[in-house]
């Protein structure tokens, strides 16, 4: 069982103490696109808090329909406090060549449009405008997106631990007869998830060679953890 919070009195304590609670903040790496950018690929990694297990996930995303590819999302825990993060990245890495090669992901990397990490402060985590490629004057429209949280009821865990949140993701057109366009919206919190508290934008990676053809938007949430808050990445992807 998870730790669920830490009382007032113990954190006082804590801190009077001079101890340093850190959660499990996942590392993002970008991993590309497959060559018709059909396919967009992560990866997120880190050592679990608590257990100080190596994991490595990877996400292999239908940018058509944002939907996972057969056979993902890959994931790799080893479940020994001697076993490397590598070895944990590695073995994650072999099984999802059997999904996209890759050489493949590395011969169409896409473009980072926009990023803000989880440790940047004066950015807004709920809104990103992205010129989409590095041209100058640019010669495609700006590409909007906003996050909007909400309350919204998890498991019976979740319910002990206070209030937990989904989040809808909107893009908005740039020129003046645009529409705004819902592209997720959460109906329910996904287990994989946990019991997640916060999201924000945390970059934007878009693929196209002469013209623009796909998106993905990379989304922190944050959960409660066993030694401080807990990041995860997921993603949502579009066509153009």
């Amino acid at each position: 069982m998870r730790l669920v919070k830490l009382t007032g009195l113990t954190s006082a304590l804590c801190v009077a103490a001079g101890v340093v609670w850190a959660g499990d903040i996942a590392q993002l790496q970008i991993l590309g696109f497959s060559k018709s950018g059909g396919v967009f690929a992560f990866e997120e990694y880190g050592v679990q808090d608590g257990s100080g297990f190596p994991y490595a996930n990877r996400y292999y995303i239908d940018t058509a329909t944002d939907t996972f590819v057969k056979g993902t999302p890959v994931r790799v825990r080893l479940d020994d406090e001697a076993a490397t993060l590598q070895a944990a990245r590695s073995k994650a890495r072999e099984q999802g060549e059997a999904i996209v090669k890759q050489a493949e992901l590395d011969a169409n990397p896409g473009f980072t449009a926009g990023s803000n990490p989880t440790t940047e402060l004066s950015a807004d985590p709920q809104r990103m405008v992205v010129n989409p490629r590095p041209v100058f004057p640019a010669i495609d429209e700006a590409l909007e997106f906003r996050l909007n949280e909400f309350a919204l009821s998890g498991d019976d865990v979740c319910a002990s631990q206070g209030e937990t949140k989904g989040f809808r993701l909107l893009r908005i057109e740039a020129n003046p007869n645009g529409s705004t366009k819902l592209l997720h919206e959460d109906k329910s919190i996904p287990k994989s998830r946990g019991c997640p508290n916060g999201y924000g934008i945390g970059a934007v990676q878009t693929y196209g060679g002469d013209s623009l053809s796909a998106y993905a938007v990379l989304i922190w949430t944050r959960a409660y953890g066993f030694e401080g808050p807990d990041y995860r990445w997921i993603a949502v992807t579009g066509r153009l």
